[in-house]
């Protein structure tokens, strides 16, 4: 009898399986998905009759997100595909039942929609929400597993949202305000910039307990653009905590998101796609090289005009900058073994490194034996930490690289003595005492096989 229910389960969880496979279309192609952000955007509440509707509003969306900072700046980097779940019926269930009711002229209605979105979750009216998260999941692993993050737009005319994994909003009024901002919370664990409640409340990108403005970790962009540290509310427990700007998407619809908010999401975005979008040559081997050896790198472009920069080095020594192709000669190179490396970073305005201790590069190297081509080709990408900074006592690295390899970092005065090094193991965080050092203003440098990777200033307090 228990092997004829399990088959019979087995069955029933195949047919559900089937019955979620849905159209798949690309609207957005920057590039390869395996080299591209890729954001799926799912339907709720769109019959079979309404699909083309889903398309039109899943565009429009798109649009109002790259019109939007500073994913316009790095809408390269982002594929967007659309998955036309159909669902038995239009629109979105309203109870009825949320205790701010009286403040909405909403139908009350019960929708057989694909993942029950409804409004009045949590007695909040505007909250539009399904509790059916492993359904939009199932979906996703079924017909995109390949996806970094999903959105879902809900086929209803009336005012509402919410965020969490998948962020939820519908087709109404403000609704690529509302998936932008939800968005914000998703992609990149933004807070709400007005009081979200003591639940929801937490250190994070754009949320402090911290009040001393040296110390706060959105201390480098303190004056610029209105940043500052707010206090939430005067009273209570939000009173507690501080946000970095008074008018940003984060807290009100309509309103860009502010500095700090946009550092946050270029550093989610290059945490997820390298600017190396190719390269060449990729053969770990070529013989007898003609000369000159050609060398490119394709980058995934910012725009209006590129950010990026790049830096190549031979054996060591800068050979060229800001170029995407090098032309080696043979007088170049040394007898033997040759190495050739281009570091690219992101030089964008709305980058403040030393806000987040964080700095993102990749590297592409060559080996070149002078007598026999080619030997190899090593991609990767960094991430590194430096913090406290500024510090007093000690300060700690961490390097992450997709190759594992160790850094040489070493600490520069300003007339280019070396006063400190320490070698960084991948993925381990070191500490290096600075208590012995004088007051001011010192250049880190972080070398791996003799090649200048990245840069930070450290000030020492």
């Amino acid at each position: 009898m228990k092997r004829l229910l399990l088959l019979i389960l087995l069955a029933f969880n195949l047919q559900v399986a089937f019955s979620q496979t849905f159209d798949v279309v690309k609207i957005k192609d920057s590039g390869a998905d395996n080299k591209r952000i890729n954001l799926v955007i799912l339907g709720d509440g769109y019959t079979s009759s309404e699909l083309s509707q889903f398309e039109t509003d899943a565009t429009s969306f798109m649009n109002d997100l790259f019109a939007e900072e500073p994913f316009a700046s790095y809408e390269n980097y982002f594929n967007v595909h659309i998955i036309k779940v159909i669902s038995m019926e239009s629109g979105a269930s309203h109870p009825g039942t949320a205790s701010d009711e009286a403040s909405y002229s909403v139908p009350t209605q019960t929708v057989n929609n694909y993942f029950g979105t409804m409004y009045d979750s949590y007695d909040i009216h505007r909250l539009l929400y399904t509790e059916n998260q492993g359904s939009i999941s199932t979906v996703l692993a079924t017909n995109f597993p390949a996806y970094d993050q999903a959105l879902i737009l809900v086929n209803s005319p009336y005012y509402g949202g919410s965020g969490g994994p998948f962020p939820i909003a519908s087709t109404g009024l403000d609704s690529g305000e509302i998936a932008i901002h939800e968005l914000g919370h998703s992609f990149v664990d933004l807070k709400d910039e007005y009081y979200p409640g003591d639940a929801l409340a937490a250190e994070a990108i754009n949320m402090t307990q911290e009040t001393d403005p040296t110390l706060v970790r959105w201390k480098n962009w303190i004056g610029v653009d209105n940043v500052g540290v707010y206090a939430y509310a005067t009273s209570g427990n939000a009173a507690d905590w501080n946000r970095p700007h008074q008018t940003c998407k984060m807290r009100y619809l309509g309103f860009p998101f502010c500095a700090v908010c946009k550092e946050g999401i270029i550093e989610k975005i290059h945490d997820l796609v390298s600017p190396v979008d190719s390269y060449s040559p990729t053969e770990a081997t070529i013989s007898n090289p003609t000369f000159p050896i050609p060398f490119l790198i394709n980058t995934i472009q910012t725009i209006p005009s590129t950010t990026l920069e790049n830096t190549w080095t031979l054996n060591s020594s800068t050979y060229a900058t800001n170029v995407e192709t090098v032309n080696v000669l043979e007088s170049d190179l040394d007898t033997g073994t040759n190495n050739l490396t281009v570091v690219v970073h992101d030089a964008t305005t709305q980058l403040n490194i030393d806000n987040h201790e964080s700095i993102h590069v990749a590297t592409i190297s060559w080996t070149i034996d002078n007598t026999l081509g080619i030997q190899g080709v090593i991609a990767n990408d960094f991430n590194i930490s430096m913090y406290p900074n500024p510090s007093n006592t000690f300060v700690n690295f961490n390097i992450e690289n997709t190759l594992g390899k160790d850094v040489l970092v070493e600490i520069i005065s300003i007339d280019g003595k070396k006063i400190k090094a320490l070698n960084l193991s991948n993925s381990e965080t070191s500490q290096m005492d600075i208590s012995a050092l004088s007051r001011g203003l010192y250049i880190t440098n972080f070398y791996q096989n003799n090649t200048l990777i990245a840069s930070k200033k450290l000030v020492k307090n």
